[in-house]
Protein backbone atom coordinates (compact mmCIF):
# COMPACT_ATOMS: atom_id res chain seq x y z
CA UNK A 1 0.00 0.00 0.00
CA UNK A 2 1.73 3.00 -0.90
CA UNK A 3 0.59 5.63 2.05
CA UNK A 4 0.91 9.03 -0.02
CA UNK A 5 -1.85 7.53 -2.96
CA UNK A 6 -4.11 6.98 0.45
CA UNK A 7 -3.71 10.45 1.93
CA UNK A 8 -4.63 11.51 -1.30
CA UNK A 9 -7.99 9.00 -1.58
CA UNK A 10 -8.47 9.72 2.02
CA UNK A 11 -8.15 13.63 1.33
CA UNK A 12 -9.82 14.14 -1.68
CA UNK A 13 -12.92 12.36 0.29
CA UNK A 14 -12.61 14.38 2.84
CA UNK A 15 -12.54 17.73 0.33
CA UNK A 16 -15.53 16.83 -1.46
CA UNK A 17 -16.68 16.45 2.21
CA UNK A 18 -15.78 19.79 3.27
CA UNK A 19 -16.60 21.27 -0.04
CA UNK A 20 -20.32 20.15 0.80
CA UNK A 21 -19.77 21.45 4.30
CA UNK A 22 -19.52 24.62 2.99
CA UNK A 23 -22.56 24.73 0.82
CA UNK A 24 -24.25 23.50 3.45
CA UNK A 25 -22.82 26.32 6.25
CA UNK A 26 -23.80 28.79 3.09
CA UNK A 27 -26.81 27.80 2.68
CA UNK A 28 -27.83 28.03 6.92
CA UNK A 29 -25.87 31.41 7.22
CA UNK A 30 -28.46 32.83 3.91
CA UNK A 31 -31.87 30.83 5.38
CA UNK A 32 -30.99 31.59 9.45
CA UNK A 33 -28.45 34.21 9.66
CA UNK A 34 -25.65 34.04 13.07
CA UNK A 35 -28.87 35.23 15.97
CA UNK A 36 -30.64 33.30 18.13
CA UNK A 37 -32.08 30.26 16.12
CA UNK A 38 -28.77 29.70 14.82
CA UNK A 39 -27.03 29.64 18.53
CA UNK A 40 -29.64 26.99 19.29
CA UNK A 41 -28.96 24.55 16.92
CA UNK A 42 -25.02 24.93 16.78
CA UNK A 43 -25.29 24.36 20.86
CA UNK A 44 -27.67 21.21 20.34
CA UNK A 45 -25.11 20.14 17.75
CA UNK A 46 -21.97 20.68 19.31
CA UNK A 47 -22.35 18.14 22.40
CA UNK A 48 -23.40 14.90 20.34
CA UNK A 49 -20.71 15.87 17.87
CA UNK A 50 -18.30 16.23 20.66
CA UNK A 51 -18.79 12.95 22.04
CA UNK A 52 -18.88 12.07 18.47
CA UNK A 53 -15.16 13.50 18.70
CA UNK A 54 -14.42 12.34 22.28
CA UNK A 55 -16.03 8.75 21.79
CA UNK A 56 -16.45 7.17 18.75
CA UNK A 57 -13.87 9.01 16.17
CA UNK A 58 -11.21 9.57 18.71
CA UNK A 59 -10.80 7.42 22.39
CA UNK A 60 -12.69 4.37 21.05
CA UNK A 61 -11.00 4.45 17.74
CA UNK A 62 -7.46 4.79 19.18
CA UNK A 63 -8.00 1.98 21.20
CA UNK A 64 -9.73 -0.38 18.81
CA UNK A 65 -7.72 0.09 16.12
CA UNK A 66 -4.47 -1.19 17.42
CA UNK A 67 -6.06 -4.25 19.45
CA UNK A 68 -7.81 -5.16 15.84
CA UNK A 69 -4.47 -4.92 14.07
CA UNK A 70 -3.20 -7.08 16.69
CA UNK A 71 -5.54 -9.77 16.09
CA UNK A 72 -5.66 -9.24 12.46
CA UNK A 73 -1.96 -9.97 12.15
CA UNK A 74 -1.96 -12.59 15.15
CA UNK A 75 -4.89 -14.25 15.57
CA UNK A 76 -7.18 -16.42 13.53
CA UNK A 77 -10.03 -14.89 11.54
CA UNK A 78 -12.01 -16.81 13.73
CA UNK A 79 -10.74 -14.73 16.61
CA UNK A 80 -10.71 -11.39 14.74
CA UNK A 81 -14.35 -11.70 13.95
CA UNK A 82 -14.92 -12.86 17.56
CA UNK A 83 -13.54 -9.52 19.00
CA UNK A 84 -15.75 -7.54 16.55
CA UNK A 85 -18.44 -9.01 17.72
CA UNK A 86 -18.14 -8.85 21.25
CA UNK A 87 -17.35 -4.91 20.78
CA UNK A 88 -20.10 -4.20 18.76
CA UNK A 89 -22.41 -5.52 20.95
CA UNK A 90 -20.73 -3.67 23.99
CA UNK A 91 -20.59 -0.72 22.27
CA UNK A 92 -24.32 -1.00 20.62
CA UNK A 93 -25.85 -0.95 24.89
CA UNK A 94 -23.64 1.83 26.30
CA UNK A 95 -25.10 3.91 23.21
CA UNK A 96 -28.29 2.69 24.10
CA UNK A 97 -27.98 3.33 27.78
CA UNK A 98 -25.85 7.04 26.71
CA UNK A 99 -28.72 8.25 23.76
CA UNK A 100 -31.28 7.41 26.15
CA UNK A 101 -30.02 9.30 29.27
CA UNK A 102 -29.34 12.72 26.71
CA UNK A 103 -32.58 12.87 25.42
CA UNK A 104 -34.19 12.10 29.03
CA UNK A 105 -31.70 15.32 30.76
CA UNK A 106 -31.32 17.37 27.60
CA UNK A 107 -32.83 20.41 30.03
CA UNK A 108 -30.02 20.09 32.17
CA UNK A 109 -27.16 18.92 29.61
CA UNK A 110 -28.05 22.65 27.85
CA UNK A 111 -28.19 24.28 31.21
CA UNK A 112 -24.93 22.85 31.66
CA UNK A 113 -23.36 23.30 28.20
CA UNK A 114 -25.12 27.32 27.66
CA UNK A 115 -25.94 28.46 31.24
CA UNK A 116 -25.94 32.16 29.65
CA UNK A 117 -28.95 30.57 27.96
CA UNK A 118 -31.31 30.84 31.12
CA UNK A 119 -31.89 34.28 31.10
CA UNK A 120 -34.10 34.15 27.79
CA UNK A 121 -36.55 31.03 27.89
CA UNK A 122 -37.41 30.91 24.19
CA UNK A 123 -33.69 30.04 23.32
CA UNK A 124 -32.98 28.07 26.06
CA UNK A 125 -36.22 25.88 25.16
CA UNK A 126 -35.87 25.59 21.46
CA UNK A 127 -32.23 24.34 22.27
CA UNK A 128 -33.66 21.63 24.48
CA UNK A 129 -36.13 20.78 21.30
CA UNK A 130 -32.86 20.48 18.96
CA UNK A 131 -31.06 18.22 21.42
CA UNK A 132 -33.54 16.14 21.86
CA UNK A 133 -33.96 15.69 18.24
CA UNK A 134 -30.13 15.40 17.44
CA UNK A 135 -28.91 13.43 20.45
CA UNK A 136 -29.32 10.25 18.44
CA UNK A 137 -26.78 11.13 16.20
CA UNK A 138 -24.10 9.85 18.90
CA UNK A 139 -25.62 6.38 18.16
CA UNK A 140 -25.39 6.06 14.69
CA UNK A 141 -22.15 7.95 14.43
CA UNK A 142 -20.47 5.39 17.39
CA UNK A 143 -21.52 2.48 15.06
CA UNK A 144 -20.04 3.96 12.00
CA UNK A 145 -16.66 4.91 13.88
CA UNK A 146 -16.68 1.16 14.37
CA UNK A 147 -17.22 0.35 11.49
CA UNK A 148 -14.72 2.61 9.91
CA UNK A 149 -11.99 1.18 11.83
CA UNK A 150 -12.67 -2.47 10.48
CA UNK A 151 -12.15 -0.86 7.14
CA UNK A 152 -9.52 1.21 7.69
CA UNK A 153 -7.82 -1.79 9.28
CA UNK A 154 -8.20 -3.54 6.16
CA UNK A 155 -7.00 -0.99 4.17
CA UNK A 156 -10.14 0.16 2.64
CA UNK A 157 -9.48 4.35 3.44
CA UNK A 158 -12.57 5.45 0.49
CA UNK A 159 -15.61 4.26 2.29
CA UNK A 160 -15.00 5.81 5.96
CA UNK A 161 -13.65 8.94 4.29
CA UNK A 162 -16.55 9.54 1.99
CA UNK A 163 -19.15 8.63 4.57
CA UNK A 164 -19.19 12.19 6.10
CA UNK A 165 -20.29 13.45 2.85
CA UNK A 166 -23.93 12.15 3.67
CA UNK A 167 -24.39 14.23 6.99
CA UNK A 168 -23.95 17.67 4.34
CA UNK A 169 -26.21 16.55 2.20
CA UNK A 170 -29.06 15.70 4.40
CA UNK A 171 -28.53 19.58 6.00
CA UNK A 172 -28.48 21.31 2.21
CA UNK A 173 -31.42 18.93 1.22
CA UNK A 174 -33.46 19.64 4.32
CA UNK A 175 -32.42 23.67 4.92
CA UNK A 176 -33.45 23.96 1.09
CA UNK A 177 -36.38 21.99 0.57
CA UNK A 178 -38.30 21.06 3.43
CA UNK A 179 -37.49 24.42 6.45
CA UNK A 180 -40.92 25.86 5.62
CA UNK A 181 -42.74 22.73 7.22
CA UNK A 182 -41.18 22.97 10.63
CA UNK A 183 -42.00 24.97 13.41
CA UNK A 184 -40.25 26.69 13.82
CA UNK A 185 -38.23 26.73 10.87
CA UNK A 186 -34.52 25.99 12.48
CA UNK A 187 -35.91 22.39 13.53
CA UNK A 188 -35.65 21.35 10.01
CA UNK A 189 -31.42 21.02 10.81
CA UNK A 190 -31.97 19.21 14.00
CA UNK A 191 -33.50 16.36 11.83
CA UNK A 192 -31.29 16.48 9.24
CA UNK A 193 -28.89 15.40 11.69
CA UNK A 194 -31.07 12.53 12.51
CA UNK A 195 -31.14 11.74 9.01
CA UNK A 196 -27.46 12.27 8.29
CA UNK A 197 -26.11 9.27 11.18
CA UNK A 198 -28.55 7.04 9.85
CA UNK A 199 -27.72 7.11 6.18
CA UNK A 200 -23.95 6.85 7.46
CA UNK A 201 -24.29 3.98 9.01
CA UNK A 202 -26.35 2.48 6.21
CA UNK A 203 -23.75 3.24 3.90
CA UNK A 204 -21.13 0.86 5.52
CA UNK A 205 -23.11 -2.55 6.01
CA UNK A 206 -22.65 -3.55 2.76
CA UNK A 207 -18.41 -2.80 3.13
CA UNK A 208 -18.76 -4.56 6.33
CA UNK A 209 -19.83 -7.74 5.00
CA UNK A 210 -17.81 -7.64 1.84
CA UNK A 211 -14.86 -8.24 4.21
CA UNK A 212 -16.55 -10.63 6.42
CA UNK A 213 -16.38 -8.96 9.72
CA UNK A 214 -20.55 -7.23 9.58
CA UNK A 215 -21.15 -7.66 13.47
CA UNK A 216 -23.35 -10.49 15.50
CA UNK A 217 -24.63 -9.99 18.17
CA UNK A 218 -22.23 -11.57 21.38
CA UNK A 219 -22.60 -9.41 24.41
CA UNK A 220 -19.32 -10.80 26.31
CA UNK A 221 -17.81 -8.07 28.50
CA UNK A 222 -15.07 -10.66 29.81
CA UNK A 223 -13.66 -11.18 26.65
CA UNK A 224 -9.80 -10.21 26.76
CA UNK A 225 -10.10 -7.92 23.50
CA UNK A 226 -12.79 -6.12 24.99
CA UNK A 227 -11.49 -5.42 28.60
CA UNK A 228 -8.61 -4.11 26.74
CA UNK A 229 -10.38 -1.83 24.74
CA UNK A 230 -12.27 -0.26 27.30
CA UNK A 231 -8.80 -0.22 29.32
CA UNK A 232 -7.34 1.75 26.73
CA UNK A 233 -10.56 3.79 26.12
CA UNK A 234 -11.44 5.36 29.20
CA UNK A 235 -8.57 7.35 29.89
CA UNK A 236 -7.67 7.99 26.14
CA UNK A 237 -11.15 9.93 26.49
CA UNK A 238 -8.74 12.91 27.75
CA UNK A 239 -5.49 12.40 25.37
CA UNK A 240 -7.14 12.37 22.45
CA UNK A 241 -10.05 15.03 22.79
CA UNK A 242 -8.84 18.24 24.60
CA UNK A 243 -9.31 20.54 22.20
CA UNK A 244 -13.30 18.94 21.63
CA UNK A 245 -13.37 19.61 25.61
CA UNK A 246 -12.34 23.33 25.14
CA UNK A 247 -14.60 23.62 22.40
CA UNK A 248 -17.61 22.72 25.09
CA UNK A 249 -15.85 25.22 27.83
CA UNK A 250 -15.45 27.87 25.21
CA UNK A 251 -19.34 28.05 24.14
CA UNK A 252 -20.35 28.45 28.00
CA UNK A 253 -18.31 31.26 27.99
CA UNK A 254 -19.56 32.70 24.23
CA UNK A 255 -23.10 31.68 25.87
CA UNK A 256 -22.35 35.14 28.41
CA UNK A 257 -21.06 37.25 25.34
CA UNK A 258 -23.38 38.99 22.74
CA UNK A 259 -25.91 37.51 20.79
CA UNK A 260 -24.14 35.73 17.70
CA UNK A 261 -20.42 34.49 19.45
CA UNK A 262 -21.34 31.08 19.54
CA UNK A 263 -22.29 31.38 15.81
CA UNK A 264 -18.82 33.35 14.68
CA UNK A 265 -17.24 31.09 16.74
CA UNK A 266 -18.72 28.35 14.70
CA UNK A 267 -18.54 29.57 11.66
CA UNK A 268 -14.56 30.69 12.23
CA UNK A 269 -14.20 26.61 13.44
CA UNK A 270 -15.80 25.43 10.35
CA UNK A 271 -13.11 27.37 8.36
CA UNK A 272 -10.28 25.99 10.39
CA UNK A 273 -12.15 22.34 10.56
CA UNK A 274 -11.04 22.67 6.28
CA UNK A 275 -7.07 21.49 6.58
CA UNK A 276 -7.84 20.21 9.72
CA UNK A 277 -9.69 17.33 8.21
CA UNK A 278 -8.17 17.27 5.23
CA UNK A 279 -4.55 17.02 7.32
CA UNK A 280 -4.85 15.98 10.31
CA UNK A 281 -7.74 13.28 10.17
CA UNK A 282 -6.75 11.71 7.10
CA UNK A 283 -3.11 11.27 8.38
CA UNK A 284 -4.25 10.21 11.43
CA UNK A 285 -6.18 7.67 9.80
CA UNK A 286 -3.76 6.26 7.74
CA UNK A 287 -0.93 6.07 10.20
CA UNK A 288 -3.01 4.43 13.02
CA UNK A 289 -3.39 0.86 11.19
CA UNK A 290 0.54 0.89 10.06
CA UNK A 291 2.10 2.42 13.40
CA UNK A 292 0.04 -0.58 14.93
CA UNK A 293 1.57 -2.89 12.70
CA UNK A 294 5.38 -1.33 13.12
CA UNK A 295 4.96 -2.28 16.78
CA UNK A 296 3.64 -5.70 16.84
CA UNK A 297 6.53 -6.49 14.38
CA UNK A 298 8.46 -4.66 17.05
CA UNK A 299 10.04 -2.66 14.22
CA UNK A 300 10.80 0.43 16.26
CA UNK A 301 13.09 1.74 12.88
CA UNK A 302 10.30 2.07 10.92
CA UNK A 303 8.15 3.48 13.40
CA UNK A 304 10.26 6.37 14.10
CA UNK A 305 10.41 6.90 10.22
CA UNK A 306 6.63 6.48 9.67
CA UNK A 307 6.09 8.98 12.75
CA UNK A 308 8.99 11.68 10.52
CA UNK A 309 7.43 10.68 6.97
CA UNK A 310 4.04 12.25 8.96
CA UNK A 311 5.21 14.64 10.83
CA UNK A 312 7.89 16.31 7.64
CA UNK A 313 3.87 16.32 5.76
CA UNK A 314 2.17 17.70 8.10
CA UNK A 315 4.63 20.96 7.63
CA UNK A 316 4.43 20.94 4.19
CA UNK A 317 1.25 21.20 3.98
CA UNK A 318 -0.47 22.97 7.00
CA UNK A 319 2.33 25.97 7.48
CA UNK A 320 0.69 27.15 4.16
CA UNK A 321 -2.85 26.20 5.08
CA UNK A 322 -2.49 28.08 8.48
CA UNK A 323 -1.00 31.52 6.70
CA UNK A 324 -3.93 31.38 3.82
CA UNK A 325 -6.91 31.34 6.78
CA UNK A 326 -5.09 34.40 8.22
CA UNK A 327 -4.53 36.38 5.12
CA UNK A 328 -7.95 35.61 3.48
CA UNK A 329 -10.19 35.11 6.13
CA UNK A 330 -12.10 38.12 4.42
CA UNK A 331 -12.29 36.58 1.45
CA UNK A 332 -13.00 32.91 2.53
CA UNK A 333 -15.93 34.25 4.88
CA UNK A 334 -17.74 36.79 2.68
CA UNK A 335 -17.36 34.30 -0.20
CA UNK A 336 -19.17 31.12 1.30
CA UNK A 337 -21.10 32.95 4.35
CA UNK A 338 -21.98 36.50 3.21
CA UNK A 339 -25.55 36.16 2.26
CA UNK A 340 -29.28 37.01 3.72
CA UNK A 341 -29.20 37.61 7.63
CA UNK A 342 -25.43 36.91 7.39
CA UNK A 343 -24.18 40.80 7.09
CA UNK A 344 -20.73 42.96 6.87
CA UNK A 345 -20.77 42.94 10.98
CA UNK A 346 -20.86 38.85 11.23
CA UNK A 347 -18.15 38.94 8.39
CA UNK A 348 -15.08 41.03 10.62
CA UNK A 349 -16.31 39.26 14.16
CA UNK A 350 -16.17 35.76 11.91
CA UNK A 351 -12.82 36.87 10.97
CA UNK A 352 -11.21 37.87 14.70
CA UNK A 353 -11.76 34.24 15.42
CA UNK A 354 -10.56 32.81 12.39
CA UNK A 355 -7.32 35.09 12.69
CA UNK A 356 -7.24 33.64 15.94
CA UNK A 357 -7.57 29.96 15.12
CA UNK A 358 -4.95 29.94 12.47
CA UNK A 359 -2.36 30.76 15.25
CA UNK A 360 -3.16 27.11 16.11
CA UNK A 361 -3.45 25.14 13.29
CA UNK A 362 -0.20 23.93 13.14
CA UNK A 363 -0.43 22.54 16.13
CA UNK A 364 -4.22 21.51 16.06
CA UNK A 365 -3.04 19.12 13.11
CA UNK A 366 0.45 17.58 14.69
CA UNK A 367 -1.80 16.42 17.97
CA UNK A 368 -3.33 14.36 15.60
CA UNK A 369 0.25 12.68 13.93
CA UNK A 370 1.55 12.61 17.39
CA UNK A 371 -1.11 11.27 19.59
CA UNK A 372 -1.16 8.12 17.47
CA UNK A 373 2.64 7.33 18.38
CA UNK A 374 1.18 6.72 21.30
CA UNK A 375 -2.19 4.93 21.05
CA UNK A 376 -0.15 2.88 18.39
CA UNK A 377 1.58 1.68 21.29
CA UNK A 378 -0.87 1.31 23.64
CA UNK A 379 0.38 3.47 25.88
CA UNK A 380 -2.84 5.74 26.99
CA UNK A 381 -1.21 7.28 29.88
CA UNK A 382 1.30 9.64 28.56
CA UNK A 383 -1.06 11.54 26.39
CA UNK A 384 -3.51 11.70 29.32
CA UNK A 385 -1.49 13.04 31.31
CA UNK A 386 -0.33 15.85 28.82
CA UNK A 387 -4.03 16.21 27.92
CA UNK A 388 -5.15 17.14 31.17
CA UNK A 389 -2.19 19.86 31.66
CA UNK A 390 -3.20 21.40 28.25
CA UNK A 391 -7.04 21.55 28.78
CA UNK A 392 -6.22 23.28 32.26
CA UNK A 393 -3.63 25.35 30.38
CA UNK A 394 -6.42 26.11 28.12
CA UNK A 395 -8.66 27.48 30.40
CA UNK A 396 -6.61 29.67 32.19
CA UNK A 397 -5.81 31.46 28.94
CA UNK A 398 -10.05 31.81 28.22
CA UNK A 399 -9.98 33.95 31.29
CA UNK A 400 -6.87 35.85 30.44
CA UNK A 401 -7.76 36.28 26.83
CA UNK A 402 -11.85 36.75 27.23
CA UNK A 403 -12.30 39.75 28.36
CA UNK A 404 -10.01 41.97 26.15
CA UNK A 405 -10.71 40.15 22.59
CA UNK A 406 -14.14 38.64 23.39
CA UNK A 407 -14.79 35.37 21.63
CA UNK A 408 -11.71 36.30 19.43
CA UNK A 409 -10.01 35.56 22.80
CA UNK A 410 -11.93 32.37 22.86
CA UNK A 411 -10.43 30.97 19.94
CA UNK A 412 -6.96 31.90 20.45
CA UNK A 413 -6.82 30.05 23.93
CA UNK A 414 -7.88 27.01 22.20
CA UNK A 415 -5.05 27.50 18.93
CA UNK A 416 -2.19 28.06 21.73
CA UNK A 417 -3.68 24.97 23.96
CA UNK A 418 -3.53 22.56 20.86
CA UNK A 419 0.32 23.97 20.29
CA UNK A 420 1.19 23.44 23.51
CA UNK A 421 -0.70 20.24 23.61
CA UNK A 422 1.77 18.96 20.09
CA UNK A 423 4.76 20.38 21.79
CA UNK A 424 4.40 18.47 24.93
CA UNK A 425 3.74 15.10 22.71
CA UNK A 426 6.60 15.96 20.57
CA UNK A 427 9.02 16.23 23.79
CA UNK A 428 8.14 12.98 25.30
CA UNK A 429 8.10 10.97 22.38
CA UNK A 430 11.83 12.58 21.80
CA UNK A 431 12.04 11.20 25.39
CA UNK A 432 10.58 7.87 25.17
CA UNK A 433 12.85 7.48 22.04
CA UNK A 434 9.69 6.14 20.41
CA UNK A 435 11.03 9.01 17.44
CA UNK A 436 14.61 10.02 16.45
CA UNK A 437 14.45 12.92 13.45
CA UNK A 438 15.45 11.97 10.21
CA UNK A 439 18.84 14.02 9.02
CA UNK A 440 17.66 17.25 7.14
CA UNK A 441 15.08 19.13 9.12
CA UNK A 442 16.74 22.31 9.51
CA UNK A 443 16.93 22.94 5.77
CA UNK A 444 13.37 21.42 5.63
CA UNK A 445 11.62 23.81 7.79
CA UNK A 446 13.22 26.91 6.46
CA UNK A 447 12.60 25.95 2.82
CA UNK A 448 8.94 25.53 3.57
CA UNK A 449 8.76 29.00 5.61
CA UNK A 450 10.26 30.85 3.09
CA UNK A 451 7.90 29.50 0.44
CA UNK A 452 5.01 29.83 2.54
CA UNK A 453 5.94 33.84 3.43
CA UNK A 454 6.50 34.30 -0.82
CA UNK A 455 3.11 32.31 -1.33
CA UNK A 456 1.57 34.88 1.93
CA UNK A 457 3.25 38.16 0.07
CA UNK A 458 1.58 37.34 -3.15
CA UNK A 459 -1.88 36.76 -1.61
CA UNK A 460 -1.87 40.18 0.30
CA UNK A 461 -0.96 42.19 -2.61
CA UNK A 462 -3.72 40.29 -4.94
CA UNK A 463 -6.76 39.97 -2.87
CA UNK A 464 -7.92 43.68 -3.19
CA UNK A 465 -9.23 46.10 -0.42
CA UNK A 466 -12.11 44.07 1.93
CA UNK A 467 -14.56 46.35 1.10
CA UNK A 468 -14.74 45.05 -2.39
CA UNK A 469 -15.45 41.32 -1.04
CA UNK A 470 -18.22 42.70 1.29
CA UNK A 471 -19.87 44.71 -1.98
CA UNK A 472 -19.15 42.16 -4.52
CA UNK A 473 -21.80 39.90 -5.77
CA UNK A 474 -20.92 36.12 -5.29
CA UNK A 475 -20.88 35.67 -9.10
CA UNK A 476 -17.54 37.67 -8.79
CA UNK A 477 -16.39 36.98 -5.52
CA UNK A 478 -16.47 33.15 -5.76
CA UNK A 479 -14.33 33.24 -9.12
CA UNK A 480 -11.89 36.03 -7.26
CA UNK A 481 -11.45 33.42 -4.32
CA UNK A 482 -10.88 30.19 -6.38
CA UNK A 483 -8.27 32.83 -8.28
CA UNK A 484 -6.53 33.46 -5.26
CA UNK A 485 -6.17 30.03 -4.31
CA UNK A 486 -5.30 28.91 -7.60
CA UNK A 487 -2.64 31.59 -7.15
CA UNK A 488 -0.86 30.82 -3.18
CA UNK A 489 -0.74 26.99 -4.56
CA UNK A 490 1.26 27.81 -8.09
CA UNK A 491 3.38 30.29 -6.07
CA UNK A 492 3.84 27.78 -3.08
CA UNK A 493 4.50 24.77 -5.29
CA UNK A 494 6.64 26.84 -7.18
CA UNK A 495 8.61 27.76 -4.61
CA UNK A 496 9.32 24.46 -3.56
CA UNK A 497 9.98 22.91 -6.33
CA UNK A 498 12.87 25.94 -7.10
CA UNK A 499 14.08 24.45 -4.11
CA UNK A 500 14.49 20.94 -4.85
CA UNK A 501 10.97 19.50 -3.61
CA UNK A 502 9.71 16.52 -5.75
CA UNK A 503 6.54 14.63 -5.18
CA UNK A 504 8.47 11.38 -5.19
CA UNK A 505 10.28 12.62 -2.04
CA UNK A 506 7.33 12.23 0.11
CA UNK A 507 6.24 8.44 -1.58
CA UNK A 508 6.36 5.75 1.24
CA UNK A 509 4.53 2.22 1.19
CA UNK A 510 3.18 0.84 4.88
CA UNK A 511 4.54 -2.01 6.21
CA UNK A 512 3.77 -5.48 4.38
Amino acid sequence: MNLLRALATVSSMTLLSRILGYVRDAIIARAFGAGAATDAFFVAFRLPNLLRRMFAEGAFSQAFVPILAEYKNRQTPEETRALVDCVASALGVALVVVTALGVALAPVVVYISAPGFSSDPAKFELTVSLLRVVFPYLFFISLVALAAGVLNTHERFAVPAFTPVLLNVSFIVGALFFAPYFDPPVMVLGWAVFAGGLLQLALQVPFLARVGLMPRWKLNLQHPGVRRVLKLMLPALFGVSISQISLVINTIFASFLITGSVSWLYYADRLMEFPAGMLGVALGTILLPSLSRYHTDANAAGYSKLLDWGLRLTILLAVPAAAALAVLAVPLITSLFHYGRFDAGDVWMTREALVAYSVGLVGMILVKILAPGFYARQNVMTPVKIGVFTLVATQLMNLAFVWPLKHAGLALAIGLGACLNAALLYTKLRQHRIYTPEPGWLSFASRVCGSVAVMAAALWFSMGPAQWWLAADWKLRLPALGGLVLLGMLVYLGCLAALGFRVRDFSRRGVQ
